[in-house]
Order: C-alpha cells, then structure tokens, then sequence
C-alpha cells in the first residue's frame, strides 16, 4: 500500500534543505524591518500644535530653525556618544511659541511632559536630533529626543530627577 504521507526520512532532509533559504529570509526581514525604522530627512517626525493649527515637520525642517549644537554625553536610558540638535527656545521663537506659558512634550507610547515658560528659561533643553552625526533611530529611542545636557550626570547618578527628559518625541503642543 502506497503511503500518501512522505516517510519521516524525507521530511527531515525535506526540512533540512529549507534551513538556508528560511534563514536568509528571516535575514531579510530583519533588515527591512531595521530600514523603516530609519528617517528621511523630509518624513515627517514631529507635529507641532497650537491650539487648532496643527503641521507635521521633518527632521529638516527642525534642523532649518537654527544651528546645530552638539553635546558629548550618556543619555540615562543607554545612548551614549554626541548629541546633536536645537535649543528649545530657539525652535519655539523660530516657530512663534517662544510665549507660550506651557508646552506639552507627547512620546510614542503616550508617556506626556509639560514644562513652563519658567522652567524653560531655567534649564537649556536639547531637541536632540542627531547621534554622532546620524539621525537618531527608534532603537536609539528617537527620532527626536528632550534632553538637558548640563544635567545628564546628575541624573544618570540620581541626584536630579529625570522627568522633563522625554524621547521617542512625536508631539509638541503649546498653550
């Protein structure tokens, strides 16, 4: 009787031959899934809102509002090398919210900052756009970052809180 089932032989050489070619694929998508991640310096990164105005920018066009500063330091959550990007107030003033009596900082997965026309005259905040000269990937919990580098010791030893650092930035809102 004729066995419509492969014998247990042929499955494992059957199996075997797939090894390389299931491999390279898993290779592929691997790379394909780290690509997206990457930016374009025209994709949009960033909505900025005030009040009903709302308009997506791209890392660029961050870039444009003033002149890149860069600053060697360990973010506390693993990036480490320099930093580069724009004060804060700059961008603001660049984009007419350089008023505003407090703006709200939106990550990713919702986590939300605010900081107040005090506060933000107090401290110089980065908007941290680069990583050693390259565009600061999801992995490296970017595209785009709020860091204070004259506090960055200080908070990676524990001696100042780190709840005004945001990363993985999407939204800028004012008020």
């Amino acid at each position: 009787m004729l066995s419509l089932l492969p014998s247990r032989r042929l499955d494992r050489s059957f199996l075997t031959s797939l090894r390389r070619p299931l491999l390279g694929l898993c290779l592929l998508l691997a790379l394909g899934a780290h690509a997206a991640d990457d930016v374009a310096p025209n994709d949009p990164v960033l909505t900025l809102t005030q009040g009903s105005d709302r308009q997506r920018l791209s890392l660029e066009a961050i870039e444009a509002t003033d002149e890149l500063h860069h600053v060697q330091m360990q973010h506390p959550e693993g990036p480490e090398g320099r930093f580069s990007g724009i004060w804060l107030n700059a961008f603001l003033a660049a984009n007419g919210l350089e008023d505003a009596r407090r703006v709200r900082f939106i990550a990713d997965d919702g986590y939300t900052t605010f900081l107040t026309l005090a506060q933000r005259q107090e401290k110089a905040y980065l908007l941290a756009t680069r990583l050693d000269g390259e565009p600061i990937g999801v992995d490296r919990l970017g595209p785009l970052m709020l860091v204070v580098p004259e506090d960055a010791e200080a908070v990676k030893d524990g001696s100042v809180p780190m709840n005004r650092w945001i990363w993985a930035l999407e939204e800028i809102s004012a008020r």
